[in-house]
């Protein structure tokens, strides 16, 4: 309605006026009363191609000398395919970083972090867990260590750690305290029982200490 002298719209009229319709756009609504965020939000969808991913792909593991056929996507990590299709817990996953070392496995006899490992990439390889270390009911020479040394309190890191030894005594011979200390270096122990795991490992890399049937081995080094 003009309210000007000269039968126009005044300019407080205007600026009015223009201010409402700014603000209805501003909060979501246009001039004809349409929301403009879903309108805007159609148009990008509307314009984004659609993404279609990889679908699953068939492997073997063969895991602790037995093979299992599996349907993982690409993205699925060794770690997330031995603990959540084939149920091997033993390989903790701490980090889920490569950091912690908890979830080392074998594969092909050397160690590796199964976390940092796509399940497609070891369709066929020799994988190692620490389920398959035990013969019947007699541990591996390292399980039996642990034990021994006492080289664990919570427990969670112990799998990893014991790959990763029985991985680094397979890349060097009668290695040094402190090249145990490096070597396992990429395994961590919140705990900090440290010094009994690389007693531990010493035990085994020096052919030291109790056999796993139980019987005394004299070493003169006492316990």
């Amino acid at each position: 309605m003009p309210d000007g002298p000269d039968g126009h719209l005044s300019r407080r009229r205007v600026l009015a006026g223009g201010g409402g319709a700014a603000f209805g756009v501003a909060v979501g609504g246009t001039l004809d009363g349409t929301d403009a965020a879903a309108t805007a939000a159609t148009s990008v969808e509307a314009d984004r191609p659609a993404v279609v991913g990889p679908g699953p792909v068939e492997i073997t593991l063969r895991v602790n000398g037995a093979d299992h056929r599996l349907a993982v996507e690409p993205r699925v990590s060794l770690l997330d395919a031995l603990r959540e299709r084939l149920h091997l817990t033993g390989t903790k996953k701490g980090c889920d970083h490569g950091e912690c070392g908890a979830c080392t496995v074998l594969l092909d006899g050397q160690r590796a972090k199964s976390c940092l490992t796509l399940a497609v990439m070891q369709d066929e390889a020799e994988i190692t867990t620490v389920e398959g270390l035990a013969d019947g009911d007699r541990p591996h020479p390292m399980q039996a260590a642990f034990v021994r040394r006492d080289a664990f309190q919570c427990g969670f890191c112990t799998p990893g750690q014991i790959m990763s030894a029985i991985g680094m005594l397979r890349e060097q011979n009668r290695p040094s305290d402190a090249e145990i200390r490096e070597g396992m270096s990429g395994n961590l122990c919140r705990c900090s029982a440290y010094p009994n795991i690389v007693a531990a490992i010493r035990d085994v890399a020096h052919g030291r200490g109790e056999p796993v049937d139980g019987t005394a081995e004299r070493d003169g080094e006492g316990r």
